[in-house]
């Protein structure tokens, strides 16, 4: 199993102004403890932070020099964040800053851990509760100006196109002889996101939820936020399902198992494009974790296409 984990500085890699600047955010003086945090493949720092008084927080820092994209995204997220409602399980922003050099964000620490994968029957219930719940939060979206989902993902989900053009030497040999079938199914996904206007995360994993002690889960992680139909954000976290094992039947009830299909066809174009490509610069493990998912989608695929 390859697991979403990149390669990224710590607390103690920031620079001096830029590490003064998150403590008078947090207050309670200098942080005297710092622990990086697993999952997500930004190349800036993601830490949990203790000050000298106690007082805790989760710091998110990058600049573009390691990754323009990532910075870009920190950007976003900062935005959308700011802009979330008090009433939806998010981190709360406790303050910010974009200098032009280095992005951070500081937000609320939640104590808590990542569902377990292989998935578990519980946390694949209670995150169908929580993506429901949200939705309904969600809805209108709370903050303007986003990208509409069907921009943001159809040029990725039309990959199969592309691919069919010049077949890769390793595609899998199913997908190969059935990549009209697979444009097709992905085509109908697209046509499936028009429309919405939920706020939907986008790029929802299990490394962007914390379980917390009751068994309440937190949705972490925004720069990705758009406007899709209220379901989006399920659908796509049946992909996480699917590929680290598990049954994502209780996250797909009520949603038409056609364009469940065709949105899983469109989420294996894009892996098994872009897993082809070179590595981003400071990303150097996302193209093995995007074969990985991209690979574990076909079983599923040929067992919903052609039986």
């Amino acid at each position: 199993m390859v697991t979403a984990r990149g390669v990224r500085i710590g607390w103690t890699d920031l620079p001096t102004g830029v590490r003064q600047r998150i403590e008078e955010i947090i207050g309670g003086g200098p942080v005297i403890s710092a622990r990086s945090q697993p999952g997500g493949f930004s190349p800036g720092t993601a830490d949990r932070v203790r000050t000298a008084t106690g007082r805790r927080a989760f710091v998110k820092a990058v600049s573009p020099a390691l990754n323009a994209d990532s910075a870009s995204m920190a950007r976003q997220e900062l935005r959308i964040t700011a802009a979330l409602p008090s009433s939806a399980p998010v981190p709360r922003l406790l303050g910010g800053f974009d200098d032009g050099t280095w992005v951070a964000l500081v937000l609320q620490d939640i104590d808590g851990a990542h569902p377990r994968t292989p998935w578990v029957p519980a946390e694949i219930k209670q995150a169908a509760t929580a993506l429901t719940d949200l939705a309904g939060l969600l809805t209108p979206a709370p903050v303007p100006g986003l990208p509409r989902a069907i921009d943001r993902l159809a040029g990725s989900f039309a990959a199969w196109e592309r691919l069919a053009a010049k077949p890769p030497a390793d595609l899998d040999p199913w997908a190969r002889r059935h990549l009209d079938l697979l444009h097709a199914a992905a085509e109908r996904g697209i046509a499936a996101l028009a429309g919405g206007d939920t706020l939907a995360h986008t790029d929802i994993r299990a490394d962007n939820i914390l379980v917390r002690p009751d068994g309440s889960m937190i949705i972490v992680d925004w720069p990705w936020g758009s406007l899709a139909p209220a379901w989006l954000d399920a659908a796509l976290l049946a992909v996480d399902v699917i590929v680290h094992g598990g049954d994502p039947g209780p996250l797909l009830t009520g949603i038409d198992p056609d364009v469940v299909t065709g949105v899983l066809a469109g989420c294996a174009a894009y892996f098994q494009q872009r897993s082809r490509e070179p590595p981003p610069p400071g990303l150097p493990t996302v193209r093995a974790f995007q074969r990985f998912q991209g690979d574990a989608l076909l079983p599923w695929l040929r067992a919903a296409l052609t039986g």
